[in-house]
């Protein structure tokens, strides 16, 4: 599935929101029991998580593509293949647990898949990992979408992640490969856009980390 197919898909998505308003609610509930390290400045916490959310479930397939391009690019299309096609899958053929779960709700779910599985790739290899691709940023939003998705099913979904990638690269040899080559192509245009798209999602969005929510608390009071 192409990335404008899955962009189709959450466009009807989107629509199915527009009447029902579902979603929105569901922020709406999020926005009231967010941890104190997640600040969410907008004056409608409910809206600023909800267009946060669509951002990050458009950013999937956009990603997915930027990593085959990459690994295409580098020579390595067959080592990423698997991250690349299970990855796909949660959109076009997810698992039995999460056909129960439409519109938008179910797409953050499979959204968050992506990412985290994108994630966990990036920290299973040791020439990935130590070059930074994957910016805080990016692991701030994987951490939001993990409240607004809601625990402990958030955290069943981790576990799942930690399977997959166990089984496509948990051996001794795919921590020591040298991937520099996806690297350097993942540091060229292809990646910089989305670096970029990262680094801006929360701000523009109007959330942000908090490291000591304590003492925000205080300057504000």
């Amino acid at each position: 599935m192409t990335p404008s197919a899955v962009l189709h898909i959450i466009d009807q998505a989107r629509r199915q929101e527009a009447r029902s308003g579902t979603f929105l609610d569901q922020m709406g509930e999020r926005a009231a029991s967010l941890p104190d390290s997640i600040v969410v400045t907008g004056p409608n916490p409910a809206t600023c998580l909800f267009q946060f959310a669509v951002e990050y479930i458009e950013m999937a397939p956009r990603l997915i593509d930027c990593v085959e391009t990459c690994a295409r690019d580098s020579g390595h299309v067959a080592l990423f293949r698997p991250f690349i096609e299970a990855a796909t899958r949660y959109f076009t053929r997810p698992s039995p647990l999460l056909t129960q779960y439409d519109g938008l709700d179910g797409l953050l779910i499979k959204a968050y898949l992506c990412h985290r599985l994108m994630e966990e790739m990036n920290e299973n290899n040791h020439s990935i990992r130590t070059s930074r691709l994957v910016e805080l940023e990016a692991t701030q939003a994987n951490l939001l979408a993990h409240h607004l998705i809601g625990e402990p099913f958030a955290n069943e979904l981790d576990q799942s992640i930690f399977l997959t990638v166990a089984q496509i690269a948990g051996t001794p040899d795919y921590y020591d490969l040298n991937l520099n080559p996806f690297v350097e192509k993942a540091r060229d245009a292809a990646w910089d856009w989305m670096r970029e798209y990262w680094e801006k999602l929360l701000t523009r969005n109007q959330i942000r980390f908090s490291l000591n929510p304590g003492l925000d608390s205080g300057e504000s009071s």
